[in-house]
C-alpha cells in the first residue's frame, strides 16, 4: 500500500499549523505584549501630541551609579518633562500610590508586580541628575496599555490607554523656555546609551543582579558600595536592609527583597 499521499497530506497540515502555533505563542508572550504596548503609546503620542510642541524620545537607557535605568517614553515640552512608564496588562488591577506591590487578577489567578509609580520614580531621579531643571518640571506618568480595569482608586497620573495624553495636556502653564526645551532634548539624546539589543541585554542582566538579595550592590545616589544592616528599633526591629557604607554622609537605604 502506498502511504505517500497520506504522508504528504499530514506534512501539508503540519506545514500550516506550525507557523500558526508559533505565531500564537509569540502573540501571547510578555515580550510581544510589551512591544505592542510601547507601539500603542507611540501611536497615540504621534497622533495627539503635536511634534512642534512635544519632543518625543523613546526607549532611553541612562547610566546610573548602580548600573542603568531604562525609560519607555519621554515627552519634553515648555509645559514640563513627562516620563512615561508603560504596562501592557489585562484583567483587574488593584493598587495604591504608596503600596510597594500591586496585584493583577485574571479570573481566579492573582499576580504581584512592582508598583509602577515606584519603578518610574527611579527614572525621574535619573533625569533630575542629568538635567539642570526644577523638580516640579518633571512629571511621572504611568499608562496601562492593555485591556485592564482599575478596581481601586488611582492617582491622576496613572492612566489607561490614551488617557496619558489628557494628563499631559492638562499642564498648560509654561515652565521652560523653547531654548531650554531644545537643550534638554539634545542632552537626553547625547547622554542615552545606544538603543540596541546589547544595551537591553546588559540592562536586564543588571536588573537581575540588583534583584538578587545576596549580590553586592552600589548606592544609587553616590555610587559607593552598600552593606547589609539590621534595624535595631521600631516596628522593623530585626529586619535587614541595604545601607550606604558612606553613612551618615549618605543615608540611602534599600529593602532586601
Amino acid at each position: 500500500m502506498n502511504f505517500d499521499p497520506l504522508i504528504n497530506q499530514v506534512l501539508s497540515v503540519v506545514y500550516w499549523l506550525l507557523p500558526i502555533a508559533l505565531a500564537a505563542t509569540i502573540f501571547k508572550s510578555p515580550w510581544f505584549k510589551g512591544i505592542l504596548g510601547e507601539a500603542l503609546v507611540k501611536f497615540f503620542g504621534r497622533l495627539r501630541l503635536p511634534i512642534d510642541v512635544y519632543h518625543r524620545i523613546h526607549n532611553v537607557t541612562l547610566q546610573t551609579p548602580d548600573g542603568t535605568t531604562q525609560i519607555d517614553h519621554i515627552f519634553v515640552s515648555r509645559f514640563g518633562i513627562f516620563v512615561v512608564e508603560t504596562k501592557n496588562m489585562q484583567g483587574w488591577i488593584f493598587g495604591g500610590e504608596h503600596q510597594a506591590q500591586w496585584t493583577q487578577r485574571i479570573h481566579r489567578e492573582s499576580f504581584k508586580f512592582q508598583n509602577p509609580l515606584r519603578q518610574n520614580y527611579k527614572h525621574v531621579k535619573a533625569l533630575e541628575a542629568l538635567l539642570d531643571v526644577p523638580e516640579d518640571a518633571i512629571h511621572s506618568v504611568v499608562v496601562f496599555a492593555g485591556n485592564s480595569t482599575f478596581k481601586t482608586p488611582m492617582p491622576t497620573n496613572v492612566t489607561k490607554q490614551d488617557g496619558y495624553i489628557r494628563y499631559i495636556k492638562s499642564f498648560q502653564t509654561p515652565v521652560l523656555s523653547e531654548s531650554e526645551v531644545q537643550d534638554i532634548a539634545s542632552r537626553i539624546q547625547s547622554s542615552r546609551l545606544a538603543p540596541t539589543r546589547e544595551t537591553h541585554r546588559l540592562h536586564v542582566q543588571q536588573l537581575k543582579a540588583r534583584n538578587n538579595p545576596n549580590a553586592e550592590r552600589v548606592c544609587p545616589k553616590c555610587g559607593i558600595q552598600m552593606v547589609k544592616r539590621t534595624s535595631k528599633r521600631g516596628t522593623n526591629a530585626g529586619r535587614q536592609f541595604w545601607g550606604c557604607s558612606a553613612f551618615p554622609e549618605c543615608k540611602t537605604i534599600q529593602n532586601i527583597s
